[in-house]
């Protein structure tokens, strides 16, 4: 449309590494572009190729939750079958492993100091594992039980530090937890029905954080305050994981619906989807890369889906997995990405 000069929409085009993520800003009409509109001038990614590097079998059934630890090379991931292992991804060895007192343990983290680990699922609790160098210690006489849900546990992060955890739950809620005590130290309530992902913002002094779940919403929390400060709701389906950009400024959610949306929290709105026609099935895990400017994603159908965060356009697709992919992240560095999937495996990306 027509505006006069004064009103023209200031798009801030992304650099290919999209770091510093503004979609759109209008002056006088509060105009908001979509992001691939905003991007059209920036280039188009070049031939794009990862492979399988390595596979890491131990699991005796469905894999659900993965996570890595801050010194980029273990994992941790936890299985339908009750266990818990640490991976080495370097040489694919298992370090440790736990076997909880119940199966489908949903949850689980690594500590970012390394030293410890977090997981839960049907038990309704979050247990935290301090891990040491002798391996024929008896981890679960350690063990440390520190968020207790009336339902089962969905996901689980530690804040910045050793000391603090966030919990999601099927009940609904959010909650974090002092580790050594176990106290509960604030909750989250807004949520219509199971909550089933959350992320926390990345700054060193972030205290927000964004969560997803079975009414189709997410939300964005203060952590001091306990008060959802925003809420986006345009997901037709469950919403099973949701990821900060790296920047912090936005958001992207993978859902049942079969689509992966981006949201601007500065616009305070939804900015991209991505989705294409032949996509039919639900996303289960959704990450970055480290730019910002790719979008993993993974699919009940098998395979993982490599979006252009600014174009909106899928640069490739990935097969590997027998089964459902179930989770997904990025490595801290950058390099490799891991997979974890209903076919019992962990696959590492690179």
């Amino acid at each position: 449309m027509g505006l006069p000069p004064s009103a023209e929409p200031r798009s801030v085009l992304c650099q290919p590494k999209a770091q510093n993520l503004v979609f759109s800003e209008g002056t006088d009409y509060g105009l908001v572009l979509p992001v691939h509109q905003v991007a059209e001038r920036v280039e188009a990614l070049g031939q794009f190729v990862m492979k399988t590097r390595r596979t890491l079998k131990g699991h005796g059934n469905k894999v659900l939750c993965m996570d890595w630890c801050k010194d980029k090379r273990r994992i941790v991931s936890s299985s339908q079958d009750g266990k818990v292992i640490v991976w080495d991804s370097f040489t694919t060895n298992k370090e440790h492993a736990v076997t909880m007192p119940c199966t489908w343990v949903m949850a689980c983290a690594y500590a970012p100091s390394g030293c410890a680990i977090a997981c839960g699922g049907l038990d309704n609790k979050c247990s935290v594992y301090p891990l040491t160098f002798d391996k024929n210690e008896n981890m679960a006489a350690k063990k440390k039980s520190v968020a207790m849900h009336t339902n089962y546990l969905s996901a689980c992060s530690f804040t910045n530090s050793d000391m603090q955890i966030l919990t999601a739950s099927g009940d609904g809620t959010c909650a974090l937890w002092d580790v050594e005590s176990g106290q509960l130290l604030q909750s989250f309530h807004g949520h219509g029905a199971d909550v089933l992902c959350l992320d926390l913002a990345p700054s060193e002094t972030g205290n927000t954080f964004v969560s997803g779940g079975c009414d189709k919403k997410a939300m964005v929390w203060d952590m001091r305050s306990g008060q959802c400060v925003q809420a986006f709701e345009t997901h037709e389906s469950d919403i099973n994981s949701v990821r900060y950009y790296p920047s912090g400024d936005a958001f992207a959610s993978g859902s049942d619906d079969a689509t992966c949306r981006l949201y601007d929290l500065r616009a305070d709105r939804e900015v991209a989807i991505y989705s294409k026609e032949s996509i039919i099935f639900g996303a289960s895990s959704v990450d970055f890369s480290l730019s910002g400017r790719l979008l993993f994603a993974g699919y009940n159908d098998y395979t993982i889906n490599v979006w252009d965060v600014l174009k909106g356009s899928r640069v490739s697709i990935l097969f590997g997995h027998e089964n459902r992919v179930s989770t997904l992240r990025v490595s801290p560095d950058g390099t490799a990405f891991c997979s974890g999937s209903w076919d019992h495996t962990l696959r590492v990306w690179a």
